[in-house]
């Protein structure tokens, strides 16, 4: 199964990543929306508790069952597709809530694999912002980016920090490494 043509671009959350993603999908790149946020959007429309500050664990398992169909229809496609976040980001997840991670959340992530250059945008506090469903302080911002690098790290990803720069120039960053990994 190829998968050298998806990028993931990960990080904590309010780093600038879904911004980025915006930037290159108006460029017309392909790509695969975050999890988290939806997620979130959805439990709490329908007064569901797969929520992180509800039930961080049924949370974790919408976010794996949609990073699953998100690689696959990135499979589908021909050329780079640039993802917001993976399925090696629900592992973090968990282990930053101190969750046991699944047996089949690993395997998840040892099958379904993204190009070696993963993209990893630093905690940036100058860009930080709550908002309806990003509650975590910048602490947790920050602990979220760690916890993303290390499990990218453990699973053999080769992690390209994002300059913190204007999203046109963070654009243009990806864009160029796209080319020369892809």
């Amino acid at each position: 199964m190829r998968t050298d043509h998806l990028f993931a671009i990960t990080g904590g959350p309010g780093s600038g990543k879904s911004s980025l993603i915006a930037a290159l999908a108006a460029e017309g790149a392909a790509h695969m929306p975050e999890a988290g946020r939806a997620i979130i959007q959805d439990q709490v429309a329908i007064g569901g508790n797969a929520l992180p500050w509800a039930d961080r664990a049924a949370f974790a398992e919408l976010m794996l069952g949609w990073e699953l169909r998100s690689h696959r229809e990135a499979r589908a496609l021909a050329g780079p597709v640039v993802l917001d976040r993976g399925i090696p980001d629900v592992i973090g997840y968990l282990r930053l809530c101190g969750l046991p991670v699944p047996v089949h959340a690993e395997r998840a992530a040892a099958m379904f694999r993204y190009n070696p250059t993963a993209f990893i945008a630093p905690h940036w506090p100058d860009i930080y912002a709550r908002d309806a469903e990003r509650k975590q302080d910048a602490a947790e911002a920050a602990a979220t980016h760690e916890a993303m690098a290390q499990v990218y790290a453990e699973l053999g990803y080769d992690l390209v920090p994002l300059p913190l720069a204007s999203v046109a120039e963070r654009a243009r960053f990806v864009r160029d490494r796209i080319g020369s990994a892809g």
